[in-house]
């Protein structure tokens, strides 16, 4: 395997892996009535538009997962804790961080403890999110996403796993 068909598998698996945590959190940002706030970021402010945005936001945390850690997150209980740890960092990145800056609040308006208090809801969230995206990394080539992109011919070969 050559390390184009490396990079093009990681950005491939973790975007799938990042998609089914995406999944999983929004739905619970769906139950807390949180994607309205998330479609405001492109200036939609409706839920199906903020799902859409959080999907795409989920499927590309996940390829740079896959990036940064995927040689590193090879057994299910390192993938479940790099998961965990990076999804919990983009709550620092996201909703303390980026999120009000792309809405026109300004940088750093969220970094104090009342504010992170009031987004702790949100960092379980993040955090559930990672370790959905971890045990689905963790899947490797037995994802059924992958296994469809595979039969369609458009997933590439099936990345070698090491034992855990």
């Amino acid at each position: 395997m050559n390390s184009t068909n490396s990079f093009v598998q990681r950005v491939i698996r973790g975007s799938i892996a990042g998609l089914m945590g995406g999944l999983v959190f929004g739905i619970m940002m769906a139950m807390m009535g949180m994607l309205p706030m998330i479609g405001k970021m492109v200036g939609v402010p409706n839920a199906v538009a903020g799902f859409l945005v959080h999907l795409a936001i989920s499927a590309s945390i996940g390829a740079s997962f896959g990036l940064l850690f995927g040689g590193l997150a090879q057994g299910r209980g390192t993938s479940l804790i790099s998961g965990m740890l990076y999804g919990s960092g983009w709550w620092l990145l996201g909703p303390l961080t980026l999120m009000p800056l792309m809405m026109g609040m300004g940088l750093g308006v969220n970094w104090n403890v009342t504010a992170a208090q009031a987004m702790l809801p949100s960092l379980m969230g993040h955090a559930i999110f990672g370790l959905v995206m971890g045990f689905a990394w963790s899947r490797g080539d037995n994802c059924l996403p992958l296994k469809m992109l595979r039969k369609s011919g458009t997933g590439g070969e099936p990345t070698p796993r090491r034992a855990a």
